[in-house]
């Protein structure tokens, strides 16, 4: 197993865009369907996994452009030091003060560890200044325990 990590930094009003944070539904809604659905239907086909958008489910960052992958490592600690370097990188600009407290900072790079080093994932999100939106998450992979069937973006399992 090993672990993928994404980031993405954005305006809140784009990270709110639902429609393109949802992969589509597997299987294509009936031709009776109005043209409201196929109209969403083919956008989803088409624009989620090429967004650079958080999927609203953490897994489903293994559909999206493999240049986005911040890095890969065999080792969940070394997946979680990425995680707790961009907690630190980014900390100073969080939106409340709370969320900068060391000790929280802490104990959430401790849970994530050791949810990494069981095969879970990793998704982290905190309010910027501006405002903006920080989304980071550590995905396992070969295979995801949550979505097994999604390939991994290095072409393996």
């Amino acid at each position: 197993m090993h672990h993928h990590a994404y980031l993405w930094t954005g305006p809140k009003p784009r990270f709110d865009e639902e429609a393109l944070r949802r992969p589509p539904h597997p299987e294509p809604p009936p031709p009776t369907s109005g043209p409201e659905l196929m109209q969403r239907y083919r956008l989803a086909t088409v624009e989620f996994p090429a967004s650079d958008l958080p999927p609203l489910e953490t897994a489903y960052w293994l559909v999206k452009p493999r240049s986005i992958v911040k890095g890969t490592w065999d080792e969940p600690s070394a997946a979680a030091g990425w995680l707790g370097e961009r907690l630190s990188e980014y900390a100073p600009r969080f939106a409340a003060d709370a969320y900068r407290d060391r000790g929280r900072l802490t104990a959430l790079l401790t849970s994530a560890a050791e949810r990494l080093a069981s095969g879970g994932d990793v998704s982290l999100g905190f309010y910027l200044e501006r405002p903006a939106f920080l989304s980071v998450a550590v995905v396992s992979c070969a295979p995801n325990r949550a979505r097994p069937a999604l390939l991994c973006p290095l072409g393996g399992p």
